[in-house]
């Protein structure tokens, strides 16, 4: 037993396919079980449901690995295995290569901001980074279960929708104080954009809503349904000084409580806390004091994620959930999965409390497409989450509901397509 066969077989057996699992290394025990029962190692032991092993589970470490990717069936798969085995690869090994995000302890190149660059990934380069495979292959897995165990009971899956509002801007012209508010009004007129210098004022003013104030519509749009969503507050700096605010201001602090109200609120991590401990609990208090309640849910601006010390520190903050788990430019399942998982520090070599929810894609992945484009390619992966009974995530923004023609799209698939009437 190692604490990687404890960890993947417990996120395909028992998150996947809803059944309990034990463990033993000792023969007479398994030989006395009269329950379904399976071997996994090198050679089979006697008649019993057999499922070789690659190796990686009984490593420790981090080493770089050849891979081979093969077609199996309508998938694809790696880790290949000899005929001895129920499956012609080690379903536990590719599993867990993909769920530890062992590639990306490698050496690799990083993109302009520090992140893990989707071009980097096996799934990328093997054209399977856009369905979730290791759901796949569980239910192909369960299958011959079934057929060995025919008394085997495993729950229904069902999709579930879990959406994200990204908010690190709130308003575009509210609330913004008057220094900030008379530098862009002057930037504005300097650049001759008069448009613009109008519609401010008129915001400022209160003769026009601001167009990133879609919180009411979101909340309209959702508070019928029982799908989760979860937006995310900015409490730190901005980057750039346009989208910066003060965010102790009372106007602020009742929009997080109102949405805190109906749905699940999250705190944005700033770009100068990565890495910042102390900066990133001072965030976290903060949050903290304006929700009235421990903090359960965190991301990270520019969904940088580097591993493991980002998640670590979620860890030592008790926060349960990250959702930074995505690639901003690329649809895809980054961690191969859409079911919820725990992080695996593969340095420390143990499970950890951390939840990290699989987001399937970010609106920012879609820029210069086609309102057409975009909803075949966001229904193509919700199908592909249906059938396994998964959960479908998309990043948006509050932009992204602001009522222009550009935005119909998002309004229109996030009020049909994720909650509408509940009938996935």
């Amino acid at each position: 037993m190692t604490p990687r066969i404890a960890y993947v077989f417990k996120h395909i057996c028992t998150r996947i396919l809803g059944v309990e699992v034990h463990f033993t290394s000792v023969i007479e025990e398994l030989i006395a079980h009269s329950g379904p029962k399976l071997s996994y190692g090198k050679q089979p032991m006697g008649n019993e449901l057999f499922l070789q092993s690659h190796g990686l589970l009984q490593q420790q470490g981090i080493e770089s690995i050849d891979l081979t990717v093969k077609d199996w069936e309508e998938t694809r798969c790696f880790f290949s295995v000899s005929d001895k085995s129920v499956l012609p690869f080690d379903i536990f090994s590719a599993s867990f290569f993909l769920l530890s995000r062992y590639e990306e302890y490698l050496p690799h190149v990083k993109d302009e901001f520090g992140r893990y660059p989707a071009s980097e990934s096996l799934g990328a380069k093997e054209h399977f980074l856009h369905v979730p495979v290791i759901d796949i292959w569980a239910l192909k897995f369960q299958k011959v279960l079934q057929r060995s165990f025919p008394d085997m009971v495993f729950p229904k899956r069902t999709l579930s929708i879990h959406s994200v509002v990204e908010a690190r801007e709130p308003w575009a012209y509210k609330q913004k104080g008057m220094f900030r508010t008379s530098v862009a009004f002057l930037n504005d007129l300097a650049q001759l954009n008069f448009k613009n210098c109008w519609k401010r004022m008129q915001v400022v003013v209160g003769l026009r809503k601001d167009p990133y104030d879609t919180f009411k519509w979101i909340i309209n749009t959702v508070k019928k349904s029982t799908s989760k969503l979860t937006v995310f507050f900015l409490l730190g700096e901005a980057q750039m000084f346009s989208e910066s605010m003060n965010t102790r201001r009372l106007q602020f602090k009742l929009l997080v409580k109102f949405m805190a109200d109906y749905k699940n609120v999250g705190l944005l991590f700033s770009t100068a806390s990565e890495g910042n401990e102390t900066l990133q609990k001072e965030e976290k208090v903060r949050m903290e004091e304006l929700l009235n309640r421990p903090l359960q849910s965190a991301m990270n601006t520019n969904y940088l994620v580097n591993l493991p010390d980002h998640y670590r520190n979620l860890v030592e903050l008790e926060i349960t959930e990250d959702f930074t788990m995505v690639y901003e430019d690329t649809i895809g399942f980054r961690a191969g999965t859409c079911t919820p998982f725990l992080f695996y520090d593969l340095d420390y070599e143990i499970k950890t409390p951390l939840i990290v929810q699989p987001i399937a894609m970010t609106t920012c992945a879609f820029k210069h497409k086609f309102s057409s484009d975009i909803k075949k390619s966001v229904e193509q992966v919700h199908d592909s989450v249906a059938k396994v009974g998964g959960t479908f995530s998309i990043i948006f923004s509050n932009k992204d509901f602001s009522f222009t023609e550009r935005n119909r799209v998002w309004r229109d698939l996030f009020s049909s397509k994720l909650y509408a009437n509940e009938s996935h």
